[in-house]
């Protein structure tokens, strides 16, 4: 496990937030909801989260900017810290009671993610990860799956939800292409997680577009640092800026990137 300062400081603000998100899931048909667009949805445990994460933060690093789902940016003193923060990755799970979410929490120092916590209060399942410290789930390293060949590989990928329908030609697509060719694919609904589960070795890759730098950023840092190669869905490194993510060990993240090219 990672024992840093900053370390500390991250896991016990997720702590800290998972508490109440915890006591939310519990008491979903008295939660306030409303809708962002089509297909997504926004809680008021999501907003309770994301406060507390902002105040146990910006308390503990003060001027330290923040990029938020809710909330938007927060401009910084510090411009050279950024947090990229998620309170609820997987609001859709979470309102079904599906206990498959997470909160997500990155730290960008000068243009590059340097540390990431994805943690899940319904099973206090956390994956932690520091730049150059490796990655971790629990007190266990974590190492991405060794596995080589397409036919003998679980894969993970997002489905675009109803607000994004005009993504479902090519998603459907690509789709085809990968489930022609692997043992299977799985979608959770929990970016992040996913993420979470290549760096674990669970899924040998993932894919996923339309997403923000708070679904991604400390996943695919954990797959780093578990070994693993990272860009976006076309193969641009930027993945951040792009919004698209595709990740795996690196015989598997080449051989998803391929079928994904073939599929457009």
């Amino acid at each position: 496990m990672i024992r840093s300062a900053l370390m500390t400081v991250m896991t016990n603000a997720a702590i800290k937030a998972g508490r109440g998100l915890k006591r939310d899931f519990g008491e979903i048909g008295n939660l306030q909801v409303s809708m962002k667009g089509p297909g997504d949805f926004v809680s008021l445990a999501d907003k309770k989260a994301e406060k507390t994460l902002y105040e146990e933060l910006a308390k503990a690093r003060p001027g330290y900017g923040f990029v938020m789902e809710e909330s938007g940016q927060v401009e910084g003193t510090d411009q050279s810290h950024t947090w990229h923060i998620d309170p609820l990755d997987a609001t859709t799970n979470f309102l079904h009671a599906i206990p498959i979410f997470a909160i997500s929490i990155a730290l960008e120092r000068e243009g590059q993610i340097v540390a990431g916590v994805i943690y899940n209060p319904a099973d206090d399942d956390m994956y932690v990860t520091e730049k150059g410290q490796g990655a971790w789930g629990g007190n266990r390293r974590l190492r991405v799956a060794g596995r080589t060949e397409l036919s003998q590989a679980l894969i993970g990928c997002g489905v675009p939800h109803l607000g994004k329908a005009r993504e479902h030609p090519l998603f459907k697509a690509e789709l085809a292409a990968v489930m022609a060719r692997v043992v299977n694919v799985r979608r959770l609904g929990c970016a992040s997680l996913d993420l979470a589960y290549v760096a674990a070795g669970r899924f040998d890759a993932f894919w996923e577009r339309g997403l923000n730098s708070w679904d991604i950023a400390a996943g695919a840092l954990l797959i780093r640092e578990a070994g693993g190669f990272v860009t976006d869905a076309d193969g641009d490194p930027d993945y951040l800026k792009t919004g698209s993510i595709c990740g795996g060990n690196e015989i598997m993240h080449r051989e998803i990137l391929a079928l994904l090219k073939s599929a457009a």
